[in-house]
């Protein structure tokens, strides 16, 4: 720690997608509608499955613990991205950029736990149905809903730790709009072949060993809905799984190709664009994606809007 301390700045310039500066007020623009919408479809998914009687359910609860993961997500960091690309000052203070890639790591990796804890939901509700309300009864939800958070902070405990404690050697310049590990690293001065090789080993774990797990459970899962008979039934058990399979393929993609190979020859410019897309597009995207393929979360919708209708006008 003070290795890292004694040579950092003081200020990190965020250098973003200063390279176009024609590209930065559309951007602005269209980042600004993206973030409005993240929060207003991840407020919305929240305040629905807790108000609404219908959706008391698992599938609801960790649906909500999603949305409100989302919203930490992205805030963490787009409102400095927007400040960035609103006007000439670009830079973070050191203890901002520090508690950025804390937070962002811890956030990311507790994403991954619980989009397999999803997955392990879906399969005992499908292929055990008898059984679904015995076993994941409400402690057991939010035992596993604390062991996503909790793996999430020790990840972030050990690989933030170990990339506050490199050597900058007064380099300030970092070629991303958000301070990432594995730009942190590229950016020190020193043999960075461990930090690397950590986070590439722990990474795996944190990606592959649950997807891994969503593979298997969605692998039982379609074996399972093969057997249903009626029409409906099927029509019905692939709809509420399509729009996970969907947010697990947008968040995992990126994620891989940034931590699990975080010495890649991808270009900057591209590593950007996924950082952009993990860190927004998917969090916007999920409450549609959600909302959009799933007749009870619609029909929660529309009662909270008919009901907050109503007050109004008696109100008035």
């Amino acid at each position: 720690m003070n290795a890292g301390n004694a040579s950092a700045p003081k200020i990190f310039i965020l250098w973003g997608f200063s390279n176009h500066p024609w590209l930065e007020m559309p951007l602005f623009i269209i980042v600004l509608i993206a973030y409005v919408c993240t929060l207003v479809g991840n407020i919305s998914i929240i305040v629905v499955s807790r108000v609404d009687p219908h959706l008391d359910s698992p599938m609801y609860f960790f649906l909500s613990n999603l949305s409100f993961l989302d919203l930490c997500f992205t805030t963490t960091t787009i409102p400095q991205l927007l400040l960035n690309l609103w006007g000439p000052d670009k830079t973070v203070t050191y203890g901002g950029c520090v508690t950025q890639f804390y937070l962002f790591l811890f956030l990311g990796a507790t994403e991954c736990i619980l989009l397999a804890v999803m997955s392990l939901d879906r399969y005992i509700a499908i292929c055990k149905p008898l059984r679904y309300p015995s076993i994941m009864h409400q402690q057991l939800c939010i035992l596993l809903v604390a062991m996503a958070w909790l793996s999430g902070l020790v990840n972030s405990l050990l690989q933030s730790s170990l990339t506050v404690q490199l050597p900058f050697c007064g380099n300030s310049k970092i070629d991303d709009f958000l301070c990432e590990v594995p730009v942190m690293i590229k950016m020190s001065c020193v043999d960075t072949t461990f930090n690397l090789a950590m986070l590439s080993i722990v990474a795996t774990f944190y990606t592959l060993v649950p997807l891994s797990l969503i593979l298997v459970s969605y692998g039982f899962i379609v074996a399972t809905v093969l057997r249903i008979r009626s029409s409906e039934g099927k029509k019905k058990a692939f709809n509420t799984c399509g729009s996970h399979v969907i947010v697990v393929s947008l968040f995992y993609g990126p994620v891989i190709s940034m931590y699990v190979q975080p010495s890649a020859t991808n270009s900057q410019d591209k590593n950007k664009l996924m950082s952009l897309f993990y860190s927004l597009v998917t969090p916007m995207l999920n409450p549609f994606i959600y909302t959009l393929r799933n007749k009870d979360m619609k029909g929660a919708m529309r009662r909270l809007l008919v009901s907050l209708f109503h007050r109004g006008r008696e109100q008035t």
